[in-house]
């Protein structure tokens, strides 16, 4: 059995690690609620501007093809992994990276690895990568410090830019969808060329609206604004699902702590009464010794 000064040291050691991790789990809570109600805030617009463009392109003549809804033979995948740059946040971004590599496995098989590439949203993500081999054409590291629709933009339009100009038939959008504080599921989603659902509305009447300007201009318009706001969706989700990872997983490792803590204080309490036991059974045999 360890010693006494042993055991001491240790439960102050656990006493302080459970200090920190009920910190980092406060913290966390407070960054999980705001990025919680920017994920609340944005979803109603987001499904409503694909609502709005369903609805347009219901009307448009079925050959008309836009820049960034055609299709074309892929030989060339552009994979955009949103991670994040921290851990201590449980399987957050090992799930998520497992779930890149099944989508490459499932989907790309038939591509050798020179023809899939990346683009990664936080240093995990990089990471990861690096290790499979792949090629990172870009990194964004520094988005989740100072996230905001405007800085997310760069990366939207650098992706749209991309494809627009044939250097990717496809690209995906792999991230955490935030569901609640302890839930959060891997989405892998198109990004490019994008998916406009028409199939619910081609069956039912069309709705009389007079468009100014023409749809096809309105359509050229809205595309690469639902496209920014898909693409600021998902890291937002990400980050939201983050956040609510790191409070869950720092909550069970306070809760871990407080356990270890009483089982700590029991065996040294067990210790000390053995001690105490042995030191008096000493003082009993010296004075029965002495008295002899």
């Amino acid at each position: 059995m360890a010693g006494l000064k042993d055991i001491r040291n240790r439960i102050v050691s656990v006493k302080s690690t459970r200090q920190i991790t009920s910190a980092m789990k406060m913290v966390s809570a407070a960054k999980l609620k705001k990025a919680q109600d920017r994920v609340v805030q944005i979803r109603p617009y987001a499904n409503k501007l694909k609502d709005v463009l369903a609805e347009v392109s219901s009307g448009l003549d079925k050959n008309h093809k836009g820049i960034y809804n055609t299709h074309r033979t892929i030989e060339k995948v552009l994979i955009v992994l949103i991670a994040s740059n921290r851990g201590l946040c449980g399987a957050f971004n090992a799930n998520i990276c497992k779930k890149a590599y099944s989508v490459i496995n499932e989907k790309y098989s038939n591509l050798s690895a020179e023809q899939i590439k990346f683009v990664c949203i936080g240093k995990k993500a990089n990471d990861y990568v690096k290790k499979l081999g792949y090629e990172i054409v870009l990194s964004g590291n520094e988005l989740f410090d100072n996230l905001s629709f405007e800085s997310s933009v760069e990366y939207s339009t650098y992706l749209m830019e991309e494809f627009k100009n044939g250097k990717f038939d496809k690209i995906e959008l792999i991230y955490n969808s935030f569901k609640n504080a302890a839930v959060h599921e891997q989405t892998a989603e198109s990004f490019l060329p994008m998916q406009i659902e028409t199939d619910k509305r081609e069956n039912q009447n069309p709705s009389e609206y007079i468009f100014e300007p023409d749809m096809e201009r309105i359509m050229d318009e809205m595309i690469p604004k639902a496209l920014r706001i898909q693409f600021f969706k998902a890291v937002i989700d990400s980050n939201a699902a983050e956040h609510g990872a790191r409070m869950t997983a720092m909550h069970q490792a306070t809760d871990n702590a407080t356990e270890l803590i009483k089982e700590l204080t029991l065996i040294y309490n067990k210790a000390r009464q053995a001690a105490i036991t042995s030191e008096i059974l000493e003082i009993t045999s010296g004075a029965e010794a002495l008295n002899g």
